[in-house]
């Protein structure tokens, strides 16, 4: 699954983000491994002042680098080319990392600032006796729709197998998200392993393929905004910025339930540094550090103390931050193991129809 990534405004303000983190991620080339913090996040996912606060507050020097996706990192630190102190896997991937033995435990008497993470974010399911893991940012998966362009009402995953709008919906180019989607509309798991259930929702798609516009990925945001398509499927992180620059934009989590997501922060076996790492970690989840860093990155925190402190259209953004009856239906995406070749079989039938 591709990890989500920020909307930018300008294409400008891209280029000179990507110079910034190239810099940073050079720097530091060639420095011993075990005398500077290797960070190593997904593009845009920090505020990058807040690295020159730590290394100013703490004398540490940080080399941050970034990667695209949880796949291109899991292969960097599997292959042991690279000696990291820092991730940010997605919750699937700290499960399969975990139980490869590829991430260290976290000694959490080095991170007091653990106290702020919100209790409903404790013993998930991917990480169940919280030991290799602090969670980052979360979100979940819904329908961005248009207002000017859709009067039905929108509350479940059916409108988007409503005729009537036809080549005007958007699906996600990714194989969890949009299987996931047919799952929880048929009212299965979106980590179901069961034959059936998976070849009915590729049916459901295989149906639903003749009203898809597009099979998108970042790209899709720009189409919403430019009144492109009547709706699609988003994440909530993506959703106050596209907001900002189309008003008519709305954001429904469907009744039958959806994703939420979880980034977390996490300390990879062969990390050379793993107190540097735990103070970064303790840093991040300071109440101030952390409502600076979300207010950037436009997701939501799982710490409340973080939240209390964000700008109130933020704070109480219900897109942002659900209704606890509706979060309730959601379920975290899992590490399926080998299992995860039926829905890869599903995926590539589906696109060859």
């Amino acid at each position: 699954m591709k990890i989500r990534k920020i909307f930018k405004k300008a294409v400008v303000l891209s280029l000179i983000f990507g110079m910034a983190i190239t810099s940073t991620a050079c720097g530091n080339a060639g420095q011993d491994s075990s005398k500077v913090l290797n960070v190593y996040n997904v593009g845009d996912y920090i505020d990058e002042s807040l690295i020159e606060e730590f290394e100013k507050k703490t004398g540490i020097p940080v080399q941050y680098s970034t990667y695209d996706t949880n796949e291109m990192m899991y292969q960097k630190v599997k292959s042991g080319s690279t000696k990291y102190d820092l991730i940010f896997p997605s919750d699937y991937m700290v499960q399969k990392m975990s139980r490869e033995g590829l991430l260290r435990k976290i000694n959490f008497n080095n991170i007091p600032n653990y106290k702020y993470i919100d209790k409903s974010f404790l013993h998930p399911e991917y990480d169940p006796k919280d030991e290799y893991s602090v969670p980052y940012m979360w979100g979940t998966l819904g329908i961005v729709y248009n207002k000017k362009l859709v009067k039905d009402k929108v509350d479940s995953w059916d409108i988007l197998w409503n005729p009537d709008y036809k080549r005007n919906i958007l699906m996600f180019d990714s194989v969890r998200d949009t299987m996931g989607v047919a799952l929880k509309k048929l009212g299965y798991s979106m980590n179901t392993v069961n034959p059936k259930q998976i070849e009915d929702a590729k049916q459901l798609l295989i149906k639903q393929k003749p009203l898809v516009l597009a099979y998108v990925n970042d790209d899709g945001k720009d189409r919403m905004v430019g009144d492109e398509a009547a709706m699609g499927i988003f994440y909530s992180g993506d959703v106050p910025l596209m907001k900002e620059e189309n008003e008519n934009l709305e954001y429904v989590i469907p009744k039958e339930g959806s994703n939420k997501w979880t980034d977390a922060i996490c300390i990879p076996k062969t990390a050379d540094n793993q107190e540097w790492a735990e103070e970064f970690i303790n840093f991040l989840c300071d109440p101030d550090v952390n409502a600076q860093n979300t207010e950037y990155i436009g997701y939501s925190t799982p710490i409340s103390a973080g939240r209390a402190k964000l700008p109130k259209e933020m704070r109480d953004d219900k897109s942002l931050y659900p209704d606890p009856e509706i979060l309730k239906k959601c379920e975290a995406f899992l590490d399926l193991g080998d299992k995860i070749k039926l829905y890869d079989k599903a995926w590539i039938q589906l696109k060859s129809y």
